[in-house]
């Protein structure tokens, strides 16, 4: 019986320790997540856009993970409704733009799309 309880305390006693380091090392990792700045989550939407405020909440949950990331709603032919309500989107959320799907502002200069797809077709 005593073997059994000192093997009990053993493989608590491991798990409690493997558990500390874990917490610990997760802790450590994720402390020093590097911020992208710059870094633009592109959402293009086009026609009555149903589905626009569940993927700007789930662009908003990635964006907490992102330091430094910014949503861009990208008119690529939106209803007058729609754009209005991303609109309202845009102007209610901190860090969140309305752009036109034509023209993308990647920071210092405005690209066309033909352009960035050019640079991400030599990547």
């Amino acid at each position: 019986m005593t073997l059994l309880q000192d093997g009990l305390i053993a493989f608590l006693s491991a798990v409690g320790v493997t558990t500390l380091v874990w917490i610990v090392a997760g802790a450590f990792f994720r402390a020093g997540r590097p911020a992208v700045p710059g870094l633009l989550l592109v959402l293009p939407l086009r026609g009555e856009a149903l589905a626009m405020e569940a993927d700007v909440r789930e662009l908003r949950r990635l964006k907490n993970r992102l330091p430094g990331a910014r949503i861009v709603l990208a008119d690529c032919g939106m209803t007058a409704d729609a754009r209005a309500l991303a609109a309202y989107l845009a102007d209610r959320e901190q860090g969140v733009a309305l752009a036109d799907g034509a023209v993308i502002d990647l920071g210092e200069h405005n690209h066309t799309k033909e352009e960035a797809h050019g640079r991400a077709g030599h990547l």
